[in-house]
């Protein structure tokens, strides 16, 4: 079947429906190659002109989710040691926490659920060396040498063996995950896409440091979930160290993140706890989305059969 021609700059703003799927989708298809190394006689011709409407496309979008997001930032302090407060108030109050996924995938998922769960997560999975990387450039050097430290434990201080994407890795070939956009809900999918975006327009690198930082603070709970399940469906040890790694690290990375990131960042500049807290909570309102959606598609393979409700949240 022929793909719809994207209209990037039409459909950029679409938050839910056949649009935004079908931009997730493309736009995630073009991430999956802009960022690859490659030879100057191996550029398509018109690389520089897709790259500008990809670029104004993503801004639309980053504008539309600010939009959603504003009713839930309106009171951000300003002060530094308020906005540290707000921040970490979010672990408990921000969206998508406490979600009854995930407390479910440890008890309850059969092995056939915890592998499509996978399947869209490894998706939706940015790289976060690679965005931590592109976010650090330029910044202040008391936050840039806090964000050095964190990519040296994303790269496993130098041993190939520890490297955090790579252990990723392992466990999608275990269960021999091979997601396209195509394959995947376009929750995920955006998910990604944003975290990229915020990434690559130096427009809105403090939301990149806001998303970046909430991933640290409130994936451990949900990784130490993750790895329970994993465990109880007797997955080997070695192939399941990610979410055991993140459970635990993480949560030394998240304290030292918003004491040495965060508050100094805010202590120099108060304009930009507005611009960190939109990214966290931009973040945090993608991973709600997400997880609404696994629920809805992981409820029942039978009951999936019968009611199309999951399908047409597409």
């Amino acid at each position: 079947m022929t793909r719809p021609r994207v209209e990037w700059a039409r459909w950029a703003g679409d938050l839910a429906g056949p649009r935004f799927a079908e931009f997730q989708t493309q736009l995630a298809g073009h991430n999956a190659h802009r960022f690859r190394p490659g030879l100057p006689e191996e550029a398509a011709s018109d690389e520089l002109a897709t790259d500008e409407r990809v670029g104004r496309a993503e801004i639309e979008m980053v504008e539309a989710l600010r939009c959603a997001v504003a009713p839930l930032i309106a009171e951000i302090p300003t002060e530094p040691d308020g906005f540290i407060a707000w921040f970490e108030q979010l672990k408990h109050t921000g969206p998508g926490q406490g979600d009854p996924l995930f407390p479910w995938l440890a008890t309850t998922a059969s092995i056939e659920q915890m592998r499509w769960f996978l399947f869209q997560e490894v998706a939706g999975e940015a790289g976060f060396e690679d965005l931590l990387a592109m976010t650090q450039v330029k910044m202040p050097v008391q936050a840039k040498l806090e964000m050095a430290r964190n990519f040296w434990d994303e790269m496993g201080r130098g041993s190939e063996k520890g490297m955090h994407g790579p252990m990723l890795e392992r466990l999608a070939g275990f269960f021999q995950l091979s997601p396209t956009p195509e394959t995947v809900v376009p929750e995920a999918l955006a998910l990604g896409n944003t975290m990229i975006a915020l990434a690559r327009h130096r427009r809105y690198a403090f939301h990149s440091v806001g998303a970046l930082g909430v991933i640290e603070m409130t994936a451990p709970g949900r990784a130490a979930l993750v790895d329970a399940a994993l465990r109880r469906l007797r997955i080997p040890a070695k192939k399941r160290l990610y979410f055991a790694v993140h459970a635990v690290l993480d949560v030394k990375h998240s304290e030292a993140w918003n004491a040495e990131v965060l508050h100094s960042l805010v202590a120099e500049d108060p304009r930009r706890a507005r611009a960190i807290g939109e990214g966290a909570v931009i973040r945090l309102w993608h991973g709600a989305r997400s997880f609404e959606r696994y629920r809805c598609e992981l409820g029942s393979f039978k009951a999936r059969l019968l009611d199309t409700s999951c399908l047409a949240a597409a």
